[in-house]
């Protein structure tokens, strides 16, 4: 998570969609960098809106904007599936070296997923609050370019990011019945996605 007072903006850091560079790309930029605990760096709207949305209000009385990136989900999906199979993961309970992307994802269809398939949601990332806080600037990740323009007019600096976390390429393709399971049952993900303008 990265703050930029001034600008009364909150950059939040959903994860698998390259945050992690633009982290790298603005840390001395900004006013608060929040690298670790995942449980923060990663904070979605509702911890936001917990913990730090308080304290910029009551606090600093300040009202602060969010932007955040979403990925589109087959590919979220994958970007988790690679990065479980990194060698670093070997042994651990969440790898995905005996698994291929179709046993990942209907893993991930399960109600209760075991826990190489169990990564979350973009969509409970991105849940508007009752109380109106939510994502005011939401990018797809395939389209960098937007959001590197919105940065720069924002912050009013040119903003560069080189590739950080980067998983092993593979190919991805689900079979079509898994995909049909996937989008009918998230099809919140799809249509979040597909809402970005």
């Amino acid at each position: 998570m990265l703050v930029f007072f001034k600008e009364r903006l909150v950059f939040l850091s959903v994860p698998k969609t390259g945050t992690t560079a633009y982290e790298t790309a603005l840390r001395d930029r900004a006013d608060i960098v929040v690298s670790d605990p995942p449980e923060l760096k990663h904070a979605p709207v509702y911890r936001y809106n917990r913990f730090f949305h308080p304290m910029f209000q009551k606090v600093c009385g300040a009202e602060m904007e969010t932007m955040a990136v979403m990925r589109e989900p087959i590919s979220w999906l994958g970007s988790w599936y690679r990065y479980r199979r990194r060698d670093f993961m070997c042994g651990k309970p969440n790898a995905t070296h005996d698994v291929d992307f179709d046993d990942f994802v209907k893993g991930y269809l399960k109600g209760d997923p075991p826990g190489f398939a169990n990564v979350g949601r973009q969509s409970k990332f991105l849940e508007p609050r009752p109380n109106g806080v939510s994502v005011t600037h939401l990018f797809r990740y395939e389209e960098p370019d937007r959001l590197v323009g919105f940065l720069r007019d924002r912050l009013g600096q040119t903003v560069e990011t080189g590739r950080e976390n980067v998983s092993p390429s593979m190919d991805l393709t689900l079979s079509p019945g898994v995909e049909r399971r996937l989008r009918q049952k998230f099809h919140e993900e799809f249509d979040l996605y597909d809402s970005i303008p």
